[in-house]
């Protein structure tokens, strides 16, 4: 196989693996316990509420219950009437509440969605995966892509030309700067942002640049949110900009901006709203008719219907009434799908107009390879949280582009995999590879804006070659200069020590340091690691530290599980995954293991551990077992580090 058809049967093992554990999962569990993990919500009926911004159709399903689930706006769900693997109906949910769950279907509810109890299940998207081997076809065989091959094949030839701008944010420091300047004189360019360094900031720059150039400029991330943080951003600099993908993923502050809106402004959709108001009055005409089911067809087809209802003769034991009937739905059935195809016909007219007047085009990875973006054709490809996104993935934006500039950071946690025989290859991102390929073609943002230097510290000499700077207005950010103060006395005082940044809670002492597992699950939990990350928050809490400003990560689910069992509900708390992106004035980690062999298990991936400590701005607090930690020289380091910079306490 040659590079391209491994990364093709990589795409397809992860495929399988995704919708094999979806499918799993739902013959494995039952309704209630999917529903107690959040991946499932039962007893639930449904109300039609019409067409939305996009022609869905929209059905909300509702309950007295209140609903607590992982199910959220922009996931594809299955429903069902009984056993869900027997269901081919799936939806978009487009809103939430404590109480019921909006889907956008793409045809008509069957009537047993709003007669009976249904149930949603959290699923399996295939459309990603498909535009995905798409787009690897396309850079393998297409000769507009030979660029993007020879680059990945390492044929590429690096060169910077140089550049000169007025700066639009004279603000960036020195390193935005560098980077927008070799960005616009690059024809691939990768921006490396560690934490907190600003590199969506120095993004939207260079956007705002390349519109100046008369450039076309496509936009992507991994993620809706990223996106929509990169639109608004946009918006703001007076970057007019299209959004495209489902209206159901984006934030509804945006939505003047999304292609569905915007062509349901124009002029012009006032006849496919028309032609669509037509059908639907021929549809209401038609059901008056007996349509010719195979119970009244006997073998007939339609073009025979209607031969036979002109000779006014019943056929095969159908009366002549119940043939003309059937005669009458096909004629206003074909009525209703004339008009209906008009429509859609001049919807797409409408849908290339709008698109190609729009200079800059913002949306996910994947929604580049919708239908209507084949033939688009972009100057740039902008592509941020690069390092979140596989090859193939960044592969589906840039097959419409001539040239690329890629935000990210390799040193943050790569994209998940499920496959363990696909994730050799497609966990190494494509801005990985070029990276270690091209490094003259790099600048790293060395600033950074988040976190007390020496939060900061350990992370810089661990894994940025101790290049990041802390500027002034964060070098010496504590709790204390917040107006926390510390009146507690407690066993956890010392960690709690609003003027210290970093504080180490070593249980390596404590008979009841051990890690468990549950029975059936593959992840850890550790209580005593949970009942002192219990009374450190309930402590911060007390000491003035608002809610909203801590945050408690864990690599494992099951600690998730335990801790949310314990924290108030408002405290973020999720694993280190999920968590990446984000920032607290504190936060607090929970390593969990703790065992007589040292294992570590996926904690060896020290790229999670850079996350985890990156996170916080004034305060960072681990909780663990550095006995077995210490089996890692890196955690060892990190225990040593705290000692010399914060407080270490023993339990």
């Amino acid at each position: 196989m040659n590079y391209f058809e491994k990364l093709k049967w990589a795409v397809n093992l992860e495929r399988e693996e995704e919708k094999k554990a979806a499918i799993d999962e739902i013959r494995r569990l039952s309704g209630e316990k999917r529903e107690k993990l959040g991946r499932a919500v039962l007893n639930m009926r449904g109300s039609y509420q019409g067409r939305d911004l996009g022609g869905f159709y929209v059905v909300k399903f509702g309950r007295s219950k209140p609903i607590d689930t992982e199910i959220d706006v922009g996931d594809v769900v299955l429903i069902s009437k009984g056993n869900p693997l027997r269901s081919d109906l799936t939806g978009t949910v487009v809103s939430k509440t404590s109480r019921s769950i909006s889907v956008a279907l793409n045809d008509p509810p069957p009537k047993w969605v709003l007669s009976r109890w249904v149930r949603i299940d959290l699923f399996f998207n295939d459309i990603t995966f498909k535009r995905m081997e798409r787009a690897i076809e396309i850079v393998e065989s297409s000769e507009n892509a030979s660029w993007i091959r020879d680059a990945v094949l390492g044929k590429f030839e690096a060169r910077i030309e140089k550049t000169e701008i007025d700066f639009s944010d004279t603000e960036l420091n020195e390193f935005q700067r560098d980077a927008v300047l070799k960005a616009l004189g690059s024809r691939i360019f990768l921006v490396h942002g560690p934490p907190g360094t600003g590199k969506t900031r120095t993004l939207t720059e260079t956007i705002v640049q390349l519109v100046r150039l008369g450039k076309r400029v496509a936009v992507s991330a991994d993620s809706n949110s990223a996106v929509d943080n990169l639109l608004e951003m946009l918006i703001n600099k007076g970057v007019k900009a299209l959004r495209i993908g489902h209206p159901a993923r984006v934030e509804k502050k945006l939505l003047e901006h999304i292609l569905s809106y915007v062509v349901q402004s124009t002029k012009d959709y006032k006849k496919v709203e028309k032609l669509r108001r037509e059908a639907q009055k021929s549809m209401e005409e038609r059901d008056r008719f007996i349509k010719p089911s195979p119970r009244y067809r006997r073998g007939m087809s339609d073009e025979e219907i209607l031969n036979i209802a002109k000779t006014g003769r019943s056929f095969r034991g159908v009366p002549s009434r119940v043939v003309s009937s059937m005669a009458r739905w096909i004629e206003v059935n074909r009525k209703v799908s004339r008009l209906l195809d008009s429509a859609r016909e001049l919807e797409k007219v409408i849908v290339k107009s709008v698109l190609s007047k729009s200079r800059v085009v913002v949306g996910t990875n994947s929604s580049f390879g919708m239908d209507y973006m084949e033939g688009e054709k972009f100057d740039v490809l902008v592509h941020d949280e690069a390092t979140q996104s596989t090859e193939p993935s960044s592969y589906i934006p840039l097959v419409l582009s001539k040239s690329l500039i890629m935000a990210g950071d390799h040193k943050q946690l790569p994209p998940t995999v499920l496959s363990l025989k696909a994730e050799s290859i497609l966990s190494k991102t494509l801005f990985e590879r070029l990276i270690d390929r091209y490094p003259d073609l790099s600048e790293i943002l060395r600033m950074q804006y988040r976190m007390n230097e020496k939060i900061m510290k350990f992370s810089s000499e661990k894994f940025y070659s101790g290049k990041l700077i802390a500027h002034e207005s964060v070098r010496n950010r504590t709790l204390s200069m917040l107006g926390i103060r510390c009146p507690l006395t407690t066993a956890l005082s010392k960690a709690l020590d609003p003027s210290s940044p970093l504080a180490l809670i070593d249980t390596s002492n404590n008979p009841r340091k051990w890690e468990r597992k549950r029975k059936g699950s593959t992840s850890r939990e550790n209580i005593l690691e949970a009942e002192i990350v219990k009374e450190l928050v309930e402590s911060l809490i007390l000491m003035g530290v608002e809610k909203n400003d801590i945050g408690v990560i864990t690599p494992y689910d099951d600690q998730v599980d335990v801790l949310k069992g314990l924290l108030p509900e408002d405290i973020k708390t999720s694993t280190v995954d999920a968590f990446q992106g984000r920032e607290k004035e504190v936060i607090v980690i929970s390593f969990v293991r703790s065992n007589t062999e040292g294992d570590l298990g996926f904690l060896e991936d020290l790229r999670r551990l850079n996350v985890s400590i990156t996170r916080a701005k004034s305060k960072l607090i681990v909780v663990g077992d550095f006995e077995t930690l210490s089996k890692n020289p890196v955690y060892r380091d990190l225990k040593s580090y705290i000692e010399k910079n914060g407080k270490v306490l023993y339990v």
